[in-house]
């Protein structure tokens, strides 16, 4: 069965606060919201005008604020690029402290991911090779906690179908899993619908993301990722793929979260991804129960 989400990222360009996000999703009927974490003080996310969270917030009050407004967590977003040399530092304590809070504050899993080029200075293999040293520090840690820790396609390696693989093999662990975007391995010049194929398994988060026909156009195979859609999700030139992958997903059996990424320009873009997402998963749903019952 499908979830709505978003990702709070959605209402960077207009300032708000994650208390704002929290009544965006009750009005509009949302019961799952993802948002990045800040691992210390930031002047903008103090005053109100940023819409995540800082791990310096009590996360036990915090869950208790979004009981009362019906939202909850599908993710908290540590995406601190983890193959730069300070992944091993900086890194890995932003991880393990978002683990920590999160599990407090009832989130089921945290994000992660690699940087938009190779290393300077390092090959591909001593790269991988520290991000393995990485994930296998902070998953002692995230088996602990029973908190899943996703790798999402977003940079020079995790778009990569081979190196992804490799990744997800890091660990022998049911807590290493993938977070699918559907617009990063879009614009990074990959077929998301090959890609998901290839990981449906490891899935247990995804990102819907549609990419405008004039960024497609300027940037597919050039970028690694996206921060969101600048487009209404379904108005773009992703929008066949991101039905195709639901339909996969459907087929698969997935029982989660999707989280859509897109500008909401203060509500408007995103509220008609929105609708358009509901009806996509309504029509899928429904696909899906009619071959189940032939």
């Amino acid at each position: 069965m499908f979830e709505i989400g978003f990702h709070t990222d959605a209402f960077n360009s207009s300032y708000w606060s994650f208390e704002q996000c929290l009544q965006w999703a009750r009005d509009n009927q949302v019961r799952y919201v993802e948002c990045g974490a800040i691992d210390g003080v930031s002047w903008i996310h103090g005053l109100g005008y940023q819409p995540h969270i800082a791990l310096w917030e009590d996360p036990v009050l915090l869950r208790k604020k979004m009981d009362r407004y019906g939202v909850q967590f599908s993710q908290l977003d540590a995406a601190f690029p983890l193959s730069l040399p300070e992944g091993a530092t900086l890194g890995v304590e932003y991880a393990l402290h978002a683990i920590r809070w999160g599990k407090l504050a009832g989130c089921p899993r945290i994000d992660t991911t690699d940087d938009r080029a190779r290393p300077p200075g390092m090959t591909d293999r001593e790269a991988l090779d520290h991000m393995r040293r990485i994930y296998r520090q902070i998953l002692a840690v995230a088996e602990a906690y029973e908190m899943v820790v996703n790798i999402e396609p977003h940079g020079y390696y995790t778009t990569k179908p081979e190196f992804m693989a490799e990744m997800l093999a890091f660990a022998d662990s049911p807590y290493l899993r993938m977070n699918m975007d559907t617009g990063n391995t879009f614009i990074a010049g990959q077929d998301p619908v090959a890609f998901l194929d290839r990981f449906a398994a490891k899935v247990s988060h995804v990102h819907i993301k549609d990419v405008s026909e004039s960024l497609a156009a300027a940037a597919r195979g050039e970028l690694t990722g996206i921060a969101v859609s600048h487009c209404a999700i379904g108005e773009g030139v992703n929008a066949d793929n991101i039905r195709r992958c639901v339909q996969r997903l459907a087929d698969a059996g997935y029982d989660g979260v999707l989280s859509i990424e897109c500008e909401g320009q203060g509500g408007p873009m995103i509220e008609r991804s929105l609708a358009w997402v509901r009806e996509l998963i309504d029509s899928g749903q429904a696909l899906h129960a009619n071959r189940s019952n032939v």
